[in-house]
Order: C-alpha cells, then sequence, then structure tokens
C-alpha cells in the first residue's frame, strides 16, 4: 500500500501501482483541484509538484513513482491563508476564461519561478507548455512577468 504525502498530509493508498497519480489525488484523496485534460501528459490541466521532480503531469505518472515523495496540488499552494504569488497575479490580471486548465498553469509557473525567478519570454516559450483552449496565453505572460516582480 503505497504512502504519499499530498499537501503535507500523509495518506496510505490501497491502489494498484500503475495508478495514475491523478486518479489517486483526485479519486482517493478527493482534492478536485487537478483536472483531467488529455491522459497523455499533453495538456498540463493536471500539473502537481513532486519533490525532486518539480512540476510534473500528474495523468500519466504512475503512483509508485512518487511513493514517499512529498506532493503539492493546487489546494496545497497556497501557505498559511494567503495566496501564493502566483494565483495573486491570475487575479489581477484575470487570466482565467472556462478556467479548466488554471490549475495546472498555475502549477506549472509557480515551479517555473521557482527555478527561474526572472523568467524572459523566451524561457515562458519554452518552459510553460500547458495548453488553454481559452487562449489566454497573452495574460498568462503578463501574470507570469508580475509575479515575477512581487
Amino acid at each position: 500500500m503505497p504512502r504519499l504525502t499530498i499537501n503535507g498530509q500523509a495518506h496510505n493508498i490501497d491502489v494498484e501501482p500503475d495508478t495514475p497519480l491523478l486518479w489517486v489525488i483526485r479519486d482517493n484523496v478527493g482534492l478536485t483541484g487537478t483536472k483531467y485534460g488529455c491522459g497523455i501528459a499533453q495538456c498540463g490541466a493536471c500539473t502537481v509538484h513532486v519533490d525532486g521532480m518539480g512540476a510534473v503531469r500528474s495523468c500519466s505518472l504512475p503512483v509508485s513513482a512518487v511513493e514517499g515523495k512529498t506532493i503539492t496540488t493546487i489546494e496545497g499552494l497556497a501557505q498559511n491563508g494567503a495566496l501564493h504569488k502566483v494565483q495573486q497575479a491570475w487575479i489581477a490580471n484575470e487570466v482565467p476564461q472556462c478556467g479548466y486548465c488554471q490549475s495546472g498553469m498555475i502549477m506549472a509557473v509557480a515551479q517555473l519561478l521557482k527555478d527561474n525567478p526572472k523568467p524572459t519570454d523566451a524561457d515562458i516559450d519554452r518552459e510553460i507548455t500547458n495548453i488553454c483552449r481559452c487562449g489566454s496565453f497573452q495574460q498568462v505572460r503578463e501574470a507570469i512577468h508580475q509575479a515575477a516582480k512581487a
């Protein structure tokens, strides 16, 4: 039985080792902020943080690969009641349209800023490969630059 730490809470999960992390997060733990988009790790709606691995696409990552690691979902990004600077920038720049992809996009951007606090447009283009069907990419870029200045 895999033991996972998700958003600071330990969970013993009774699933097959090849079960995608996304389904463990949503179905077994009950955190629904991480979304299913494509199922093939292309769209990024399922992005979470895994210690030692950075931002990962949880729809294709087997739970066996993260046993004993610390996982952060969108629900765990804010700390001590305060939104993360990326979440604040998202609101200030009115990024969400339908909002479906946004939790994964926010998680990818939070990791980008952790790894590269002052990204250029070229860095953003290279690192943020999440797909937004609504086309909010210009607002995303503005929000990234605002969060980088925070």
